[in-house]
């Protein structure tokens, strides 16, 4: 028997595509509590302009 029959190999699973975190963004970075907290100003800015007249 060949070497070749004795390693059982598994396809690879990447398939050539890049992972989301493999690239850095240039874009701002904001942490998750800036972002609730720009859309509960934001909801609350909403509110005011819908009852305000």
């Amino acid at each position: 028997m060949s070497k070749k029959d004795d390693k059982i190999s598994m396809p690879q699973t990447g398939a050539g595509l890049v992972r989301y975190f493999d690239e850095e963004s240039v874009g701002p970075k904001l942490s998750p509590e800036h972002v609730v907290a720009m859309s509960i100003i934001l909801a609350i800015f909403c509110f005011v302009l819908r009852f305000s007249g």
